[in-house]
């Protein structure tokens, strides 16, 4: 506690890309009837004045009375309506920045046959400004991350960290990652997997979500990343090639232990890629294709583990990584009539990966050499995803009903080889693993606008299922494999849902509430010749309903206060039961008994803005029972550690998030993001039944973390550009110990040329090379510390065109 009280937030962060999601062109429409007669006056003349009577916009009615007008910035307007032989209509309306579209309702004109005198009409029907729930960040504006992965692009965006490639929300890890709006097998449905080799330049933007409504699935308990990837509609050819090489691991950081293979040094990064469209009429065709190409020091961990009986093991983990991943993304969009649009996609993608590890063990007393490990892990990852979209448009703007279904099959294809060698013998051992995931997804969504706010509804249905097959391929004498614990389980997820949520605005206040039903069926079967574990699973219908409600103070302050309750179910690698041996002495294990984590978080935002910046300031608190963690015991004489999936009790994270963003000149653009936070795991014990049944206890643990980011946007002239960010992450808990602070400083600079057509872009991440990961474990008869030197150094350059 006393090192933790004593964090400095030092560092720099620029996020020039980001601002709160606000609507900034809004589309008001209505229908025009008589009074009398109820019927629809067609060729009505609608205007849009300001409250001075000078006109914005206007347009007519169509023959069914039917009027809409877009581009409407949001404020306050005069909505002024005029029809030959009928009283004028003039009527106050405020126009917010919640919705795309507002409903006005049923306007009504009263005949005046006599044409008497103007009769002027008021009210208040007002609506009011965004949400705060919601940030959205464009990728191509972040320089000094170009031409690297998602993952990378992340790093500097506001309440976001990374850490062993994945990626945190305020300290939170159970974050569920979005592309388009969908979850996908690339990204994962469970657990987040697949950020660090997604190319950047496949994505246009990113949204961050940290109080998801009830229209989204209820698990991701730390928010929604949703990946907007790229995609054009214009008319004609178009489209736009790029291609960015670079170097990494420019030096070694930290020689290695004795007797292994060197570890990788400047290595090369390609990144092709090429998006096409065409459109014609009433067609759009689509291609999006990324090829990322990496080599990677990827792992470079040197650990010192010490025992309760004194002995001492120094180790190291070397993985020199290579990977191919290749994405495409292809489709068309049909639009039938005016009302009626259909969209069919598919998505593909493989991803090719080949570690060459090292893993030396040595007596920390003595010296001596204990064990050697070397190992090669190939693996592919190939995931293909049918989609099909209807959306039928009524006659009035937004109101809309959209159909869908999503098929998605991916196959995890491992096979691990390795070398173990002792001072008395050496065995040459491997397994290899086939998981085949099926997916299917219908859901049905309907959208009302109305006149003072929003109206959603709908239903989904999934059905998962994953059948794996792991064998173990022993050596005949001194083999480490556990070979009563391959074998055979499926995993089988069926999961009803309904939804609705009603947003109400008028001009100083906005009410949101919603509620999603979900109904989880999980059963995960196991292999009965398994060793250990039997088969298990559960369900449940449980409620999950958010609530929103934002004051607005005037035009330039406003304050919103959220609630949610989610849940983040086991994924299948949590519960999968086969131990894994990427690691030769400290070996993950699933565990088919887990059960979800519900959690309930409570948020309170302000944000002030003036006319060259902004202030966004966020209080939130969420706490959580059944806390989904591992656990690391040991439990023989072998030393060997099992790391454990377990529901750890419970846990709550408190926290403050701040944003500031400030035009300094013409020239010069900071944003400042600071995110402090308490983390508390409750005390908890638990019973593990891997590899033999055993009792572990946890004390509480607790620790004051948080980060800063200043990211700088200099304009340099003649169409260039530069950015500066430097991170700052303070030390923090993990599961059984602690990670110690890291910080790391990134340029980029950028130069639009050919007419603006063209682009250039060179760019360095972790510009000092500080990254290091530093952490403390402490098990029940054991603690270690580890130090990773893992590649965080990039050079990068790379060129674009658009045409």
């Amino acid at each position: 506690m006393t090192k933790i009280n004593q964090i400095t937030f030092l560092g720099l962060l620029l996020f020039p890309f980001g601002i709160l999601a606000q609507k900034s062109s809004v589309n008001v429409s209505g229908t025009i009837k008589d009074k009398v007669s109820n019927e629809a006056l067609p060729f009505v003349t609608v205007q849009m004045q300001r409250p001075d009577s000078s006109l914005v916009t206007g347009t007519i009615s169509n023959e069914k009375g039917l009027f809409s007008i877009g581009g409407i910035e949001p404020g306050d307007y005069l909505l002024k309506i005029s029809y030959i032989g009928y009283k004028k209509y003039i009527s106050a309306l405020y126009v917010g920045s919640n919705s795309e579209f507002i409903d006005v309702g049923a306007i009504v004109l009263e005949e005046d046959v006599q044409q008497l005198n103007e009769v002027v009409v008021t009210a208040q029907q007002d609506a009011v400004s965004g949400q705060m729930d919601k940030k959205t960040f464009t990728v191509e504006d972040n320089v000094s991350q170009g031409g690297g992965s998602v993952l990378q692009s992340m790093q500097n965006l506001p309440g976001v960290t990374t850490q062993d490639g994945q990626v945190q929300l305020r300290g939170n890890d159970q974050v569920m990652i979005l592309i388009d709006g969908k979850q996908t097998a690339i990204t994962g449905f469970g657990n987040q997997n697949g950020l660090d080799n997604i190319p950047a330049s496949a994505v246009d933007k990113i949204e961050i979500i940290n109080n998801p409504s009830a229209k989204y699935d209820a698990n991701g308990n730390g928010g929604i990343i949703n990946i907007v990837m790229k995609k054009e509609e214009q008319k004609g050819f178009n489209g736009k090639v790029g291609l960015s090489t670079g170097l990494g691991a420019l030096w070694v950081r930290k020689e290695n232990l004795e007797g292994i293979r060197p570890q990788y040094q400047a290595t090369p990064k390609l990144n092709p890629s090429l998006s096409l469209n065409y459109r014609k009429k009433k067609v759009n065709f689509f291609l999006q294709a990324d090829n990322l190409y990496t080599e990677t020091l990827n792992k470079n961990e040197f650990v010192t583990r010490t025992y309760d009986d004194g002995t001492v093991i120094n180790q190291q983990l070397k993985r020199n990584r290579n990977t191919n991943f290749f994405s495409s993304k292809a489709g068309m969009d049909w639009y039938i009539n005016d009302y009626n649009s259909l969209t069919i996609s598919g998505l593909f993608s493989q991803e090719s990966i080949k570690d060459y590890g090292d893993q030396p063990f040595f007596n920390g007393n003595d010296g001596e050499n204990l064990r050697l490990w070397q190992f090669l892990e190939d693996e592919v990852l190939t995931a293909a995803m049918t989609s099909v979209a209807y959306e039928h448009k009524f006659q009035q703007p937004g109101h809309k009903l959209n159909v869908g279904f999503n098929y998605t099959f991916d196959r995890e294809d491992e096979k691990y080889f390795f070398t173990n060698t002792q001072p008395s013998f050496s065995t040459e051992e491997s397994f290899f693993l086939i998981a085949d995931q099926k997916v299917a997804d219908f859901n049905f969504d309907y959208t009302r606008p109305l006149k003072h706010g929003l109206l959603e509804t709908g239903i989904k249905f999934r059905r998962r299922t994953i059948p794996t097959d792991m064998q173990f391929n022993p050596s005949a004498l001194n083999s480490v494999l556990d070979t009563g614990a391959d074998g055979l389980a499926t995993y089988t997820e069926t999961i009803p849902a309904i939804y609705g949520n009603y947003i109400y605005e008028v001009k100083k206040l906005e009410a949101e509430i919603g509620l999603r039903v979900e109904y989880v069926d999980l059963q995960y079967d196991v292999d009965p010749n398994h060793n250990t574990y039997q088969s298990d699973g559960y369900d449940y219908l449980q409620p999950f309903p958010n609530a929103r409600l934002t004051y607005r103070i005037n035009d330039s302050n406003q304050l919103s206060a959220f609630y949610n309750r989610r849940v983040d179910r086991p994924d299948e690698v949590d519960i999968r039961i086969f131990p894994k041996y990427d690691d030769a002495e400290i070996i993950k294990v699933g565990n088919p008994g887990l059960q979800p984590q519900f959690t309930n978080s409570f948020e309170l935002g302000y944000k002030n803005g003036w006319d060259k910046g902004y202030f966004y300031g966020a209080t939130y608190h969420r706490f959580s029972d059944g806390t989904i963690t591992r656990v690391a015991t040991t439990v023989d004489t072998t030393n060997l550690i099992y790391n454990i999936s377990q529901n750890a009790g419970k846990s709550s994270n408190t926290g403050i998030e701040v944003v500031i963003s400030q035009e300094i000149t013409d020239k010069i653009n900071m944003n400042l993001n600071l995110n402090g936070y308490y983390n508390q795991i409750d005390a908890f014990t638990v019973v593990n039944q891997y590899p033999v049944e055993n009792t572990f206890t946890a004390d509480q643990q607790e620790v004051y973390s948080g980060n800063i980011k200043l990211n700088t946007n200099f304009k340099l002239g003649k169409n260039a550009e530069a950015q500066l960010s430097a991170i700052y992450l303070a030390p923090d808990i993990i599961p059984q110990g602690t990670i110690d602070s890291r910080f790391s400083l990134d340029l980029g600079v950028k130069k639009m040329i050919q007419n603006g057509k063209g682009e250039l872009f060179l760019n360095a991440t972790d510009l000092l090379n500080t990254m290091v990961i530093r952490k403390e474990i402490n098990g029940n008869n054991f603690s270690y510390t580890s130090n990773d030197y893992y590649e965080t150094q990039v050079i990068r350059f790379g060129y674009n065109f658009k045409f």
